[in-house]
């Protein structure tokens, strides 16, 4: 079967579009200052600061009317002074340092400007939709945050549904969203366990994966079709993709 053009471009938000990791960086570093008045060794701030860190990505939040997501995440501070400041609870310094934390990270968030042109110029071509992982309220505020509504003609937070990235199920209700096949989208994203598995899983033209490290997992066996720097570099991707069904039609 020959390929057709690409009608549509499904993106990535966090650390595709938004540098959600420097952000978060700086905001632990606001945090460290908020300590220091409280511990004086900087080995115990520190490791507060880890182990925050360590209970965000082992986290497993599941929405109900027992807590919110910032009382789960105050909590993370809680036990983290605890654990490492060898203290008893401190509900009230956690919740300065959860608040100081995501306060910070929320504002430092933004789409480049460069970016946005980029994303205006494709929309006149293609149809343009935001996939994001992640908890609901944490990924709306992020994209209220960035302002980014106007950019896409359609966004899906992963929380919002049964399955999130890589299953392919979130990306066949975005085909159904978008009115579009599987091999009339590209997806583009920063990780090869969600964006680009997910992708190739559910059987799109094709997968970029965005890489600004240009470091490569020596053993990993998802293979992207495109490996770019930045998103900046997609319109030579699509280019090619596109001079692919050109030949391809010529060819009949």
């Amino acid at each position: 079967m020959k390929n057709g053009a690409v009608k549509a471009i499904l993106f990535d938000l966090d650390n595709t579009l938004i540098d959600t990791a420097e952000a978060g960086r700086t905001a632990i570093q606001k945090v460290t200052e908020l300590l220091k008045t409280r511990f004086h060794q900087e080995d115990i701030i520190c490791d507060i600061c880890e182990r925050f860190k360590v209970k965000l990505l082992q986290e497993s939040f599941q929405a109900s009317g027992d807590l919110t997501i910032d009382e789960v995440r105050i909590g993370h501070w809680d036990q983290a002074i605890q654990e490492a400041g060898g203290t008893g609870s401190d509900s009230i310094l956690a919740a300065e340092c959860y608040w100081m934390w995501k306060d910070t990270r929320l504002a430092l968030l933004s789409i480049p400007e460069p970016f946005q042109k980029l994303l205006v110029n494709l929309r006149g071509t293609y149809k343009l939709l935001l996939l994001t992982n992640g908890e609901v309220q944490t990924q709306r505020e992020k994209i209220q945050a960035v302002d980014c509504e106007g950019l896409f003609d359609i966004i899906v937070v992963g929380g919002e549904h049964a399955e999130e990235k890589p299953a392919p199920s979130i990306f066949y209700h975005c085909f159904q969203l978008l009115e579009v096949g599987p091999k009339d989208c590209v997806m583009v994203g920063d990780s090869l366990n969600t964006d680009i598995l997910g992708g190739i899983n559910a059987g799109v033209r094709a997968t970029v994966w965005v890489n600004g490290t240009e470091i490569v997992p020596p053993d990993t066996s998802i293979k992207p079709d495109f490996v770019v720097p930045s998103v900046l570099d997609l319109p030579s991707v699509l280019d090619s993709l596109n001079q692919d069904h050109q030949s391809d039609t010529q060819s009949l």
